[in-house]
């Protein structure tokens, strides 16, 4: 005697094909190892912090993520006019094809990443938890004191998150 075959209706067949054809909204972090993570809050990443890192990995891979602005609140509504648009993800790619590039030019591994995101302190330390990184090069633009007390520190705030494991230093590009 033959096991009892299990019929699905229709319903369930079609519930099922839905799942398995849906596109996925978001990549997976990224978890290849790294010694230091160069960290981009929009700017342009100079070759001396590429060079910086490269004497701070000891020949071990150098991981490059680059933050794309997304403006608003998670509270309101939300409007495709605040999301960062192609143009402005274009260009944060090629910015970190162009770190990656001289990385690898110099020898070592190079990693890259581009995220779009609202919260850049908790984007870069993920990233640099997943990675399992010793130093993060912060590279964002000198501000005013006031503008400081108001949007913050990203260098002291990742510091701050990463605990003194992590060592967290800034340049100005």
């Amino acid at each position: 005697m033959s096991a009892p075959s299990i019929v699905r209706g229709r319903k369930e067949a079609l519930n099922t094909d839905r799942l398995r054809l849906r596109k996925k909204k978001w990549d997976d972090q990224p978890t290849q190892s790294a010694s230091v993570l160069i960290a981009s809050s929009g700017e342009p990443i100079p070759p001396s912090a590429v060079r910086w890192a490269l004497a701070l990995s000891g020949g071990d891979a150098v991981a490059v993520i680059s933050l794309a602005r997304i403006y608003g609140s998670s509270f309101g509504l939300p409007n495709p006019g605040l999301m960062p648009t192609k143009k402005e993800l274009q260009n944060q790619r090629s910015q970190v094809d162009k770190a990656v590039r001289l990385i690898e030019r110099k020898g070592n591994e190079g990693w890259g990443q581009v995220a779009a995101t609202r919260r850049p302190v908790r984007t870069i330390v993920a990233a640099a938890r997943a990675r399992g990184v010793r130093h993060v090069i912060v590279v964002a633009p000198e501000t005013a004191r006031w503008r400081q007390f108001v949007e913050g520190n990203l260098a002291k705030d990742i510091a701050r998150r990463l605990g003194s494991e992590v060592r967290v230093e800034s340049m100005a590009p």
